[in-house]
């Protein structure tokens, strides 16, 4: 596929853009990447399969919060550079570029005013509160939208397997009740 563009320096006429790569996403889905963002927040990502990731946040203002299932859109944007991003159930959106050829990672966040007032309310196991959730996002308040950029650095990228539900664990506390 082929796409045109206007281009201003050709008078406005179009040109075309070289094609769009192949989707092989063979190099991120089934693996556990660990990253720490400049700010010292860990993240543990799996990315279960093509659509599907589950995370653990292990330090930061919502340490704690694990999500087991989030649908995602996956894409890849050039050799070993690939994007996720995804809308949560609390209405925040996330945008997460990885490169683990270079070891790097940039996510931009986009938080709803409730979540950026008390991150606490999110520092659960997710799927265990969806309702509440809801109830919170609902409640709001959502704008002005608080919105996080940074880079993080991975500490491991470790092929783990597709669609194992072991990898990123529920929690203790969740498993019991």
């Amino acid at each position: 596929m082929t796409i045109s563009i206007a281009d201003p320096q050709a008078g406005g006429k179009s040109t075309s853009c070289p094609e769009l790569p192949v989707q092989d996403l063979s190099g991120i889905v089934g693996y556990r990447i660990v990253y720490t963002y400049d700010n010292d927040r860990k993240y543990e990502m799996y990315i279960k399969n093509a659509t599907t990731i589950d995370y653990h946040v292990h330090s930061g203002d919502v340490s704690g919060r694990v999500v087991k299932g989030q649908r995602v859109d996956l894409v890849q944007l050039d050799d070993y550079h690939y994007k996720l991003s995804w809308t949560e159930p609390t209405g925040t959106c996330v945008a997460v570029n990885y490169l683990p050829a270079k070891r790097r990672v940039h996510g931009s966040t986009f938080f709803p005013q409730w979540v950026s007032q008390d991150g606490s309310k999110i520092a659960v196991y997710q799927n265990d509160h969806l309702d509440e959730m809801q109830r919170f996002r609902a409640a709001g308040p959502t704008y002005p939208i608080e919105v996080i950029t940074e880079f993080a650095t991975i500490a491991s990228f470790t092929f783990v397997g597709v669609d194992d539900e072991n990898v990123i664990p529920v929690p203790t506390e969740s498993a019991s009740a």
